[in-house]
């Protein structure tokens, strides 16, 4: 996009659009530029020093839906009546301080009062003795684009879950028939997966989604509290119990409860919920008939719960009436092509909720993204966006915008000692795999190789995968 120093402009007293120069026009500090501006794509408008729109092309009158006419000599806010008019006006903020704007995306209102995204790039405009005599901005409509990233995310996500990994596509393919039955569901995953987003989508799309959705983390609670907070208690239950409390299983109605982390409960509330299961009713502390549930029951667990069969820490019997449906997530790093479209469903998610314009992710700052482990999985993807809209006021999040810890996460440079080719092949093979857990599919990815050269080249240097 260009940026014009100086210009020639229509005056405020209008001109036609022809490329002709009007001779009221040789006297005016403006000058106009028909052809130029008349050919561009991008819409272009300047304003004097009072704020005066003095020139509006014509590809401005079709993204704001205003004719040139009334445009020319209103003060420029109240044509596009912008997001940033008020607070962040790029042609002020080039007027006093001199130095341009370059492609801040914000919104702007058109005719009809309808939000138009767009990306704008403004500087002075100087008369031949280098006074400032107004400023010009360009804008480029970007509701295609808009459009386009709509389309992009409809196409890889359920609800509020965006990926394009086969894996996490082959659970969507799911969710839909699951949503429909009153199926018990099992989701399993590491710390950080999203399995609570998994539950509210399932939730979400079912027959009645505005019923409640109740979601109680199991193990943030010792045993005596959990259990008074799933089933409730009456009043004179114990000593402090002054009147009847509702558990979450009653708060839950005819919706879903979310038990998260149903691998912590006790044995004692094991039984208890066993029954909740199997028969439908649970019982109050202090309660002398027990109480009906029509709540759909959702469970989800980091832990591997064959190990904690195995191991008598887990109900067998309980374990199989969870598990009618497991749904597993799997790690970010098993997938790190959802990394990008991840980050800019977060990018656009806190753009809006912090009325911010933040365009996006420079190249080197997802070079680290793709490459980092990310034990914490989707959850510390979006706590780094979160970190770096405090640190990024405009324009794209760089790798100065995140924690130390993770701008170093990816050191792949070599040892100072002479190394021959075949090491500093080998080193990097093993750098890679361990990048990916031991993952030979994404190493190989990540390296840029077939699946079966890494394989033969592990055997050959000998790597412990």
């Amino acid at each position: 996009m260009h940026i014009f120093y100086r210009v020639w402009v229509m005056p405020a007293t209008g001109c036609s659009a022809r490329g002709d120069m009007p001779d009221s026009a040789q006297t005016s500090p403006f000058h106009f530029c028909g052809p130029l501006l008349e050919s561009l794509a991008d819409g272009v408008f300047a304003v004097d020093r009072e704020w005066r729109i003095v020139a509006f092309n014509r590809a401005a009158e079709q993204i704001t839906g205003m004719p040139r006419e009334e445009a020319l000599g209103q003060i420029c806010c109240e044509v596009f009546k912008a997001s940033i008019c008020e607070t962040r006006c790029a042609l002020r903020q080039v007027m006093t301080t001199g130095r341009p704007v370059i492609d801040r995306a914000i919104f702007i209102l058109n005719s009809e009062g309808r939000q138009i995204p767009v990306s704008i790039s403004a500087a002075v405009l100087r008369d031949d003795s280098g006074a400032i005599i107004g400023g010009v901005e360009t804008f480029r409509d970007l509701s295609q684009v808009e459009t386009l990233r709509r389309e992009l995310e409809k196409r890889f996500s359920f609800h509020d879950i965006v990926s394009r990994s086969p894996k996490m596509q082959d659970i969507f393919d799911i969710l839909p028939a699951l949503a429909e039955s009153r199926s018990t569901v099992l989701i399993t995953g590491e710390s950080g997966t999203g399995k609570e987003l998994v539950a509210r989508a399932v939730h979400t799309a079912g027959p009645d989604p505005d019923a409640p959705f109740i979601a109680v983390n199991c193990g943030a609670l010792p045993d005596t509290l959990l259990e008074s907070e799933l089933f409730g208690y009456r009043k004179g239950a114990f000593t402090d119990a002054r009147q009847d409390k509702p558990g979450r299983f009653a708060l839950a109605e005819n919706g879903t409860i979310f038990l998260d982390e149903i691998g912590d409960i006790s044995p004692a509330v094991q039984v208890k919920l066993l029954r909740v299961l199997q028969e439908g009713v649970y019982e109050p502390l202090g309660a002398v008939k027990p109480e009906k549930s029509r709540a759909r029951i959702i469970t989800a667990t980091h832990r591997n719960l064959d190990d904690s069969v195995r191991e008598n820490q887990f109900r067998e019997d309980l374990f199989y009436r969870i598990n009618v449906v497991n749904i597993h997530l799997p790690p970010l790093r098993e997938r790190p092509e959802d990394i990008p479209l991840l980050v800019d469903h977060f990018i656009h998610h806190f753009n809006t909720i912090q009325n911010k314009h933040i365009q996006g992710m420079a190249d080197d700052a997802m070079s680290i993204l793709i490459h980092h482990p990310f034990p914490g999985n989707v959850r510390e993807l979006r706590n780094i966006i979160e970190r770096a809209f405090i640190l990024c006021r405009a324009g794209f999040i760089r790798r100065e915008h995140f924690p130390e810890t993770l701008s170093g996460s990816r050191s792949d440079a070599l040892p100072d000692q002479g190394m021959t080719l075949a090491q500093i092949e080998q080193y990097f093979i093993e750098k890679a795999l361990k990048r990916h857990g031991g993952n030979r599919e994404n190493a190989a990815r990540d390296l840029g190789i077939h699946r079966a050269t890494l394989y033969r080249k592990i055997k050959s240097y000998g790597i412990d995968a």
